[in-house]
């Protein structure tokens, strides 16, 4: 599928209308810098360009709360430092993320930050406790 239509899947399923459907695929690829891009295949888009279109595709239905499971992990540095930028912006305009990430780095640019250990979660800045 192109990239716009990968972004439209979640709202045919949901019954929005074709001629809203476009409006927000375009809303949502350009609110990720991908609107040029709209009709190129996966394989022609970067590890960060795809990475950019999931992210488009779970926000087209416009949710309050965004789960990102290693966002970057795949990435490299540039496109990591992208997507992070990117999700960054996204709060900042009032979405809340739950980001996971095994990146202490990543993991620096959150407001708070909750660690687990061996499945129990740690206490609020303690990264270091004894089990």
């Amino acid at each position: 599928m192109t990239a716009a239509r990968n972004v439209e899947l979640p709202m045919i399923f949901a019954g929005v209308a074709p001629s809203r459907r476009r409006e927000r695929v375009e809303e949502s690829l350009a609110s990720v810098g991908l609107l040029p891009r709209a009709k190129h295949r996966p394989d022609q888009l970067s590890g960060g360009e795809r990475q950019r279109v999931a992210i488009a595709r779970a926000m087209v239905l416009k949710p309050s709360l965004l789960l990102a499971d290693e966002p970057t992990g795949n990435l490299d540095s540039v496109s990591g430092r992208e997507i992070v930028g990117l999700l960054s912006r996204m709060n900042a305009e009032g979405l809340t993320i739950v980001l996971v990430t095994h990146d202490p780095a990543i993991a620096s640019f959150a407001r708070r930050t909750i660690r687990m250990r061996d499945g129990r979660l740690l206490p609020d800045g303690d990264g270091n406790a004894p089990p």
